[in-house]
């Protein structure tokens, strides 16, 4: 059980991350090149699309999974171990606190930005958003690593 439960952690959190990245590298900098209502429509659109049940299973399991690996008692784990995986499941909580704390406020209130004028509703988002996402990205990835290395100590 313990090991798949690691499993599982390393899994959700390799799902995400590469969500995390593809969206950091490829869609944002495709998205930058629209016009601003363009851009704000998108964005709406993507807002409401992306949180659905398979990428709030995901999100979800980059707490849970690595959560439960740490509470499953196993007699042959090493210290480092237990500390790797400590530290991965504290970077994914940070990623949530930034997601549920920056870019969902931010998503929320383009999505009540219907009717405004895009051009200052963009200015007011896409900045602050595209910071709070590196930062996401940037925890969630270590996390990764953190318990991608722990599965294999």
């Amino acid at each position: 059980m313990p090991t798949l439960l690691l499993a599982l952690a390393v899994i959700s959190t390799g799902l995400y991350a590469g969500f995390m990245l593809i969206f950091l590298t490829g869609v944002m900098p495709a998205l930058a090149r629209l016009t601003d209502e363009q851009f704000v429509t998108v964005m709406r659109r993507i807002n409401e699309y992306v949180p659905r049940a398979v990428f709030l299973a995901v999100f979800a399991g980059l707490v849970v999974f690595p959560a439960l690996a740490l509470a499953v008692p196993v007699e042959d784990r090493s210290h480092s171990q237990r500390w790797l995986i400590l530290a991965g499941l504290v970077c994914a909580v940070l990623n949530h606190l930034v997601t549920v704390a920056g870019n969902i406020p931010l998503n929320n209130a383009l999505a009540a930005s219907e009717g405004s004028d895009a051009a200052s509703v963009r200015q007011a988002f896409e900045s602050r958003w595209n910071a709070l996402h590196l930062l996401r990205t940037l925890l969630i990835t270590a996390s990764f690593a953190l318990l991608v290395t722990a599965s294999l100590t």
